[in-house]
Parts: structure tokens; sequence; C-alpha cells
């Protein structure tokens, strides 16, 4: 089975730490980042791997991981969405997609149909959070509906490559993830799934932290 990891953006929530360097290679304690979310796939029972990334990163994840992975290169910024759109080709049928700074405990079984992870957060405005009662996602919400925070993993179908190409893009002028989600709740084709135990996006110093501080723990 074939997976996706999106593994762009610049980091700038890291600071200095990823001016020359791609944050998905930082260390998160004894392993680089991208081990992480290729653990997460492996354990999905993904055995061929996609790397999406910035032209100027993708030699730094092949130099690390070598051959038994495909590398694509997003041309422009133009966010997860846009990320995700450069899989097309590359995945079919049923496949999980997760974004490379996303540190989770529990392995995953692959699920039967389209599915978001969700996760208990103490800062839901951060992210995009799920709202059970209007069952839609908003992103970065002044006022959030629930704490549960939409974690960077999701099982999509073929039919994510058709909706990216009508997707408007936001006032920040990227294709927004959260739009291709609403896509599918409103249609009724995905499932919502509470994450088993930790989840960080490891966007953050203190989010990384959190993440190396058990990576340590359990190893």
């Amino acid at each position: 089975m074939r997976g996706v990891i999106l593994a762009g953006g610049r980091g700038t929530r890291l600071g200095d730490t990823t001016r020359v360097a791609n944050k998905h290679l930082l260390p998160v304690y004894d392993q680089p980042m991208i081990y992480r979310p290729i653990a997460t796939l492996r354990s999905m029972g993904c055995d061929d791997i996609l790397i999406v990334s910035g032209g100027e990163c993708i030699g730094g994840f092949a130099e690390l991981l070598g051959a038994g992975f495909t590398y694509r290169v997003q041309a422009e910024p133009n966010g997860v969405a846009g990320a995700l759109a450069c899989a097309e080709g590359y995945a079919s049928g049923l496949f999980p997609v997760i974004l490379g700074d996303n540190y989770f405990e529990a392995p995953f079984e692959m699920p039967s149909r389209p599915t978001l992870y969700t996760s208990p957060t103490d800062n839901p405005s951060a992210f995009g959070v799920f709202d059970p009662v209007e069952n839609v996602i908003v992103e970065k919400p002044a006022h959030p509906a629930s704490d549960l925070a939409v974690a960077g993993l999701y099982v999509y179908d073929e039919r994510v490559f058709d909706v990216i190409p009508t997707l408007v893009p936001s006032a920040r002028g990227e294709l927004e993830i959260t739009d291709v989600n609403n896509w599918y709740l409103e249609r009724g084709l995905a499932d919502v799934v509470l994450v088993d135990g930790l989840w960080s996006d490891m966007g953050t110093p203190d989010s990384l932290l959190r993440a190396a501080l058990h990576a340590r723990r359990t190893a």
C-alpha cells in the first residue's frame, strides 16, 4: 500500500533552527523528525511512501533516506492541499496522508473508508477544530466549538484529486486542507476518529520538546 508524507513549509515558528535546515530533518530525541511519520505510515501497512517537499529540501531527504522512497517537488508553497496534489498519479484507492511534523504515540490500523483524526488540545485556536454538532471543521477559530484539533493524519480516496482543483485559495494564498476535509464531511464520505495516546504537531519549540521528551521516555 502507498502512503504520502507532506514535508514542505519553512518552519518559521521554530525560529533560527530552520533557517538553514528543513524542520523535518531536525532531531526528535534520537531520530530525525521525518522518521516519526514514516513509522506511522508503516504501522498502517504502507510499504511504498512518497515524500513531497520544496525543491531546495528534496536532496536532504534523499541523502538521509536513500532508495525505497519516492520523492516529488512542490513547485510553489501553495498550501497543504497544493502539496497533496503532487501525489496525483502516485496514490490510488484508499491511502493515508500525514504531515511530516506530526508525532503520534500509538500505531494505527488502516480504516476501510476515508477518515480524519482528531485529538484534544489545550490550545484549539491554533488548529483546525472539529465541531461535532455541526459536523464541520473550522480553521483556527477565535471561539472553538470543541477542544478537538484535527491532527495531521488523513485517509483519502482518489476523489481528493478531483476536489483539490476546485478549491479557492484562502486569504493567505494557499489551498487549505480544511476545505478538502469539509468537502468529505459535508457529503458524509469520511469518519472522524479520536487518536489514541499522545499527538504533537512538532511545529513550535514547545511542541517539539514535548514530542522529544515523550520519545525519550518511551525509547
